[in-house]
């Protein structure tokens, strides 16, 4: 069974210390409220975690939905005993609601991150953006979806622009009602490979699996007609097998996605910005009114898209202002930095001023 679920030889060999204690590997199919369920060799069992493993873990080293696991299973009961989580491949991760630091692992080991986004009035390319870079970050290949095109005339517009924020992430055209570019979106799976669907609450995220499984296997909702969201249909994180062989892992709607530790992503999302700001004169340039500043320049030609700066920004600082928390070194360092910068604006100023 678990061969089904993605049981390799690599995995293998990662799990032969395990092995050697007893213990069985399996995979963690559906994560809710604390209760999982595993596809071990035993067939489908009940998993609780163990009360070492619970102690010692680090902070979003629980397992979730698409972990690996070593287990002792109770197969005449059903249910296993967690020990241990194999080493992700990939990991989706967001701060957790109302924390500061705290990492919450959205989904583990994924081959490719569908992020949703649908076309009605809740598409949003700041948002687009911040999956992208969480989605670059985890290791998986991200494949921009624009879901419900059944919905619009053209989608033309909105598809110029998720390709404009995009980078190299193919983006597709997709609708479940009619079929639109449902077989260009099965082409990219195949036997044994994970994909997991993130995005917003009615996104189309269940709607989407249930398309490619064929048949109704995660339940959906109605989007509000007065602001076009949609309510948190799918409640639990759940890794199911498609008819095609691949597995896919359906997410709860996530509207706000708390970024942790994702400079790689965030500069692998914006390249462009990253390239001009190694332009500018200055290595320490804040891209404020210093001289010689590629960035401000671009915005002033038009190069640059004042918007995809602004969430740019907005992104850079958020993810230094909880690296600050998290660091008191990096937060002292971050202080005389803009101590010295102010420094230099008003040496500026008054030398502008002595020649005016």
């Amino acid at each position: 069974m678990i061969e089904e679920f993605g049981w390799s030889e690599q995995l293998r060999r990662q799990f032969a210390p395990f092995a050697a204690r007893g213990l069985q590997p399996a995979r963690v199919t559906v994560q809710q409220r604390g209760l999982l369920t595993l596809a071990a060799a035993d067939g489908e069992l009940h998993g609780r975690i163990s009360g070492k493993l619970a102690h010692e873990a680090a902070p979003g080293a629980l397992p979730v939905a698409g972990d690996w696991v070593a287990i002792a299973a109770r197969a005449a009961e059903g249910a296993a005993t967690i020990h241990a989580v194999l080493p992700r491949r990939t990991a989706f991760l967001r701060r957790a609601a109302n924390t500061s630091q705290e990492a919450q692992v959205v989904a583990a080991n994924v081959d490719i991150a569908f992020l949703v986004a649908s076309l009605n009035r809740d598409f949003n390319l700041r948002r687009l953006e911040r999956y992208l870079a969480a989605a670059r970050e985890s290791g998986a290949q991200p494949i921009v979806l624009l879901s419900k095109a059944d919905l619009v005339e053209d989608a033309g517009a909105a598809l110029a622009e998720a390709r404009s924020v995009a980078g190299d992430a193919p983006v597709l055209v997709v609708s479940a009602q009619t079929g639109q570019g449902m077989e260009a979106l099965a082409a990219w799976l195949a036997p044994g490979l994970t994909c997991a669907f993130l995005g917003s609450s009615g996104a189309g995220k269940s709607t989407l699996v249930n398309a490619l499984a064929g048949s109704e296997l995660m339940s959906t909702g109605a989007v509000r007609e007065d602001d076009a969201r949609g309510r948190h249909t799918t409640t639990y994180r759940e890794l199911v097998r498609l008819p095609c062989g691949a597995l896919a892992l359906d997410t709860p709607g996530m509207r706000e996605l708390g970024l942790l530790g994702a400079e790689e992503g965030v500069s692998a999302t914006f390249e462009d910005i990253e390239m001009l700001a190694a332009r500018c004169r200055f290595r320490d340039c804040s891209h404020g009114d210093e001289p010689g500043c590629a960035v401000r320049a671009a915005l002033e030609t038009g190069e640059l898209d004042p918007g995809r700066w602004r969430g740019f920004d907005k992104l850079r600082r958020e993810i230094a202002h909880f690296d600050r928390r998290e660091d008191p070194l990096a937060r002292e360092a971050e202080r005389r930095r803009w101590i010295a910068i102010h420094k230099a604006q008003r040496a500026r100023r008054r030398s502008q001023e002595d020649w005016g």
